[in-house]
């Protein structure tokens, strides 16, 4: 088990040159940002071996200053105020919907609030785990300020160090994609990597399913779930909705939360001047740890393996990041109490005294429709049967996923100017050391 002990990153000290880059940030264009976007993927001290685009660059890697490293955690995984819930359904009405699994509004969307995702990265100075989904915001947004110094030290707090050393990924398939196998984790580089909890993403949706009237159908097996008769009295459509469905859609929900992130992440990279890009090219069981490999032990999640399963399925980082199944819980039944316990309990969303941006936040709140202690036998009838059918949680699809990746770095420009044109890069890109390094 990694060693926890250690919480919070020293807190920034900004110069009067680093406050004015991060007022400079604040004002670029949203279009440019958007229209500017390219994966820049050649960094200081890179190399391309061969082909028409062969180049080395003369100069040494160079990592990202502690500034520009917040910057990029902050847009990709911070945090910016309460969300607003979903505001009405007739079939909830006169309660509120209680769909959201967090009361923390955060710089990338999630389905109806669900946020079942935390973020790693690591770089030259180690692995790192960066968890924000249920971070309690300390201050309101203020608009036109961007990346506000206070902010950036609240996410700095969070961090825990897990490793002193970067993540070592092979440079060869099938540990990196092929086109990967000359740049990813590039030494210099800042690799984050988010991670979704798709055990909690399909409970939250059993639940969704089950508050709307709906129960769930074994379509890999072909048979109804065993018990589903008792609640009959709370299902108001006759037709089930196919498990595979629900895990497919489990699965998709959470890839999009993960791709929003980074493409948050790959827009402010331009806006920055820096270089890098948002992709999926490194293998998602070497960087959890389920390689098979002993010398490549990744973040060190746990894993089971069944000679049915394509291939092994981690479930957590013990003490770090543990889904919403067994082993981590003692039962699924004890996984949905968890979970109702995340949405009602001290800190939800449907807690009363859970602060908010409503004119009677405890009000609203506290109008949510409720997962009784019947409701709660129902979801956890149905997970119960999907982990003992198929030996895990979710049964058909990984509890744990990884999608994309954001690196970041800084570019040679030397590259850019030599063998692509005047429009390879940004004016941030030129301007970017005069800015954030005081003309290095």
């Amino acid at each position: 088990m990694p060693d926890t002990s250690s919480v919070g990153l020293p807190p920034l000290t900004l110069g009067d040159g680093e406050r004015n880059a991060l007022r400079e940030l604040a004002r670029f264009p949203l279009l440019d940002a958007i229209y500017g976007r390219r994966s820049r993927r050649f960094p200081l001290g890179g190399s391309i071996p061969a082909g028409p685009l062969a180049f080395t660059s003369k100069h040494a890697p160079r990592a990202l200053s502690e500034l520009e490293r917040a910057v990029v955690l902050n847009t990709v995984a911070g945090w910016t105020g309460w969300h607003f819930g979903i505001s009405h359904h007739p079939g909830y009405a006169p309660a509120w919907p209680n769909y959201s699994g967090s009361a923390t509004g955060r710089t990338f969307a999630s389905a109806a609030g669900f946020h079942t995702s935390e973020f790693f990265f690591t770089d030259d100075s180690g692995i790192y785990f960066l968890p924000t989904r249920d971070a309690p915001p300390t201050a309101t947004y203020a608009e036109g300020e961007g990346a506000a110094e206070t902010q950036l030290n609240a996410l700095l707090a969070r961090v825990i160090r897990l490793s002193d050393k970067r993540i070592h990924i092979p440079r060869e398939e099938p540990y990196l994609e092929g086109h990967n196998t000359w740049i990813a984790n590039h030494p210099g580089s800042l690799l984050v990597i988010p991670v979704a909890d798709v055990a909690q993403q399909l409970l939250a949706n059993i639940g969704f399913f089950v508050q709307n009237g709906f129960a769930l159908y074994d379509d890999i097996n072909k048979r109804e779930i065993p018990g589903i008769e008792k609640y009959r009295d709370r299902l108001r459509f006759t037709d089930p909705i196919p498990l595979s469905f629900v895990e497919q859609y489990s699965l998709t929900e959470a890839t999009a939360e993960l791709m929003a992130a980074v493409v948050n992440g790959h827009l402010l990279l331009g806006a920055m001047g820096l270089g890098g890009w948002a992709f999926d090219g490194i293998d998602r069981l070497t960087v959890l740890g389920a390689s098979g490999d002993p010398e490549v032990p990744g973040l060190g999640f746990r894993y089971d393996a069944d000679p049915d399963w394509p291939f092994p399925n981690p479930t957590g980082l013990p003490g770090v990041f543990e889904a919403f199944c067994r082993p981590h819980h003692e039962s699924m039944a004890a996984a949905v109490e968890a979970l109702a316990e995340r949405k009602f309990g001290p800190g939800g969303p449907y807690h009363p005294a859970t602060p908010g941006p409503f004119a009677d936040t405890p009000g609203v709140r506290g109008a949510a429709a409720p997962w009784d202690r019947r409701f709660r036998e129902f979801v956890s009838l149905q997970a119960t049967y999907i982990d003992e059918t198929f030996g895990k949680f979710p049964g058909t699809v990984p509890t744990v996923w990884i999608m994309n990746y954001l690196q970041a770095q800084h570019i040679d420009l030397d590259f850019y100017d030599t063998l692509l044109t005047d429009t390879a890069y940004l004016s941030t890109h030129r301007e970017h050391d005069g800015v954030w390094h005081g003309s290095r």
